[in-house]
């Protein structure tokens, strides 16, 4: 194993990214623990997902992460964007259901670049914006060789990048130094 050389992670900073997947979450987390806070998490108050501090707290201090609930997508878009702006974070997750437009991504384009902060949208699959500036679909992979004590290995495909290439890393969170390290593809 070594320390992941993912070239586009951690993500550029004054840009909104997104992500997509049943792993999105563990990137959301990764994100955080490079970032360090404070930071935002936003989420509809209708959906019963919820974000248990002890179930992220091997990535961020729990105190440095505010949750807060929304009343809908525009209002989470509108906490969102003014919480970027602000510079008040230095990241800002935010669990959306529809699709985002463009128009929406690219606002919250120019409040990340005004609060030169992160913006990170968690997203179904299909339903990003062309105004994001990368797009992740990160799903966990069942690895018959993993030890007991690992954390659950992750497959990290950048599906969209205005900057650059895409590509496909394995990833696993070491818990011990706060850190991503890439690690083989599980053999079959």
């Amino acid at each position: 194993m070594r320390y992941a050389e993912i070239p586009c992670f951690p993500l550029k900073k004054s840009r909104t990214h997104e992500v997509c997947g049943a792993g999105s979450y563990v990137f959301a987390f990764a994100l955080m623990a490079h970032c360090g806070g404070p930071g935002l998490w936003l989420r509809e108050d209708w959906d019963a997902r919820q974000v248990n501090p002890a179930g992220f707290a091997d990535f961020l201090d729990p105190a440095k992460l505010i949750i807060c609930s929304a009343n809908d997508q525009i209002e989470t878009l509108a906490l969102a964007e003014e919480a970027l702006r602000s510079g008040a974070v230095s990241f800002v997750v935010m669990q959306l259901n529809q699709p985002l437009g463009l128009t929406e991504g690219r606002r919250l384009q120019l409040a990340a670049r005004d609060g030169k902060s992160i913006g990170l949208a968690i997203l179904p699959e299909g339903m990003g914006s062309n105004a994001a500036e990368t797009r992740w679909r990160c799903t966990p992979v069942f690895d018959p060789n993993a030890e007991a004590a690992d954390s659950t290995l992750q497959k990290w495909e950048l599906i969209k990048n205005k900057s650059g290439t895409l590509g496909v890393w394995h990833v696993r969170w070491d818990t011990a130094s706060r850190r991503l390290v890439t690690v083989s593809p599980p053999r079959k």
